[in-house]
């Protein structure tokens, strides 16, 4: 605020002074009422039908099912946990021609298909703009072992719709994305053994009252479209509308905004948006068990082979809990990396 003082002249005391302190209480008021104006009033909370409200772009309202979906098969039932085992003797400089080691050899660089909006994953760091997280330095670890060295890496933005088909039209070598091993998709491409192991869990606003699926009914939960998470929820809270978005950080926006009642996913990921809100909690059971496995085309059986071998040094030498210490540390402290399961 601002205080005004005017200075009267002797000849002009009786009159002039008068009128100046009204004219200076005058201004005096228009600053004080300018300065101190009560602030503009806050739209009413959203409620109801939350159609009309903006949300992210992409994002998709699923309204409460009227059959809960059947658990998808156990992934072990089909095999889809055991991959290849690591062959020694398969290396970049003594891979046949055509194989997919030859070419990346001969490329000079790893492409790793990822994205920059799972924080603890794969992110992209404020302050340097280069991308970080446990993924990201999964995908180095691998160039080390191509090339000798970590940086020859070249990482491609996808859409988690579009990673898969990125695979099969050999854009790029491997996909690395907490992507979870499921029968369907290990029908489609190949996997790695298992790298991580999450749970599927519950996020909501502290104090919200909601602390388990029951208390789903009726609510809003948010989830990515293209994820395991979104048939979970349907199944053990139907009567939820969901709101499916693209990316994870619409999540974290959607429960700032009132625009989700609770967030669902796996819990490695819910800890990297809580860590950016400290008014978020991660609550509830284990609601699924979800296995990370790194993704690579069908056919290319030399580059799996590669890959388990990159993974079992990981293992062996610490360098998966030094990357767990420095990324994950916020889910406890690590349990060890999965065993792997394979099938040769």
């Amino acid at each position: 605020m601002t205080s005004i003082s005017l200075r009267t002249r002797g000849a002009r005391r009786s009159r002039g002074g008068a009128r100046g302190r009204y004219w200076a209480a005058l201004v005096a008021a228009v600053s004080l009422a300018t300065a101190c104006a009560a602030p503009a009033a806050l739209p009413p909370p959203l409620a109801g039908d939350y159609s009309g409200y903006s949300l992210p772009d992409g994002a998709q309202i699923l309204p409460p099912v009227s059959s809960a979906p059947l658990p998808p098969p156990d992934p072990n039932s089909c095999g889809a946990l055991s991959s290849l085992r690591p062959d020694p003797t398969v290396r970049p400089e003594t891979a046949p021609p055509g194989s997919a080691l030859a070419a990346i050899r001969a490329r000079g660089r790893l492409i790793v298909g990822t994205d920059q909006n799972t924080n603890l994953f794969s992110f992209r760091d404020p302050k340097t703009g280069t991308l970080q997280g446990f993924d990201i330095d999964l995908a180095r670890e691998i160039a080390r072992d191509l090339f000798g060295d970590p940086s020859k890496v070249e990482f491609r933005l996808l859409t988690s719709a579009g990673r898969f088909d990125a695979l099969e039209n050999n854009d790029v070598d491997l996909v690395i994305h907490a992507t979870s091993i499921t029968c369907e998709r290990a029908a489609r491409v190949g996997f790695s053994t298992v790298y991580f192991e999450a749970y599927q869990r519950l996020l909501v606003p502290e104090g919200s009252g909601i602390s388990s699926p029951a208390d789903l009914a009726g609510k809003r939960v948010c989830t990515f479209i293209d994820t395991t998470s979104l048939a979970t929820i349907q199944r053990v809270a139907p009567t939820a509308t969901i709101v499916g978005v693209p990316d994870w950080d619409d999540c974290l926006t959607t429960l700032q905004l009132g625009q989700a009642d609770a967030a669902s996913t796996d819990n490695s990921i819910l800890a990297g948006l809580a860590a950016q809100d400290p008014n978020l909690e991660i609550v509830g059971p284990n609601l699924e068990l979800e296995p990370y496995g790194i993704v690579a085309n069908k056919n290319n059986d030399d580059l799996v082979r590669f890959v388990n071998g990159t993974l079992e040094r990981l293992r062996t030498d610490g360098t998966w809990t030094r990357l767990y210490d420095r990324w994950l540390s916020l889910l406890g402290p690590a349990t060890g990396p999965p065993a792997p399961s394979y099938r040769d």
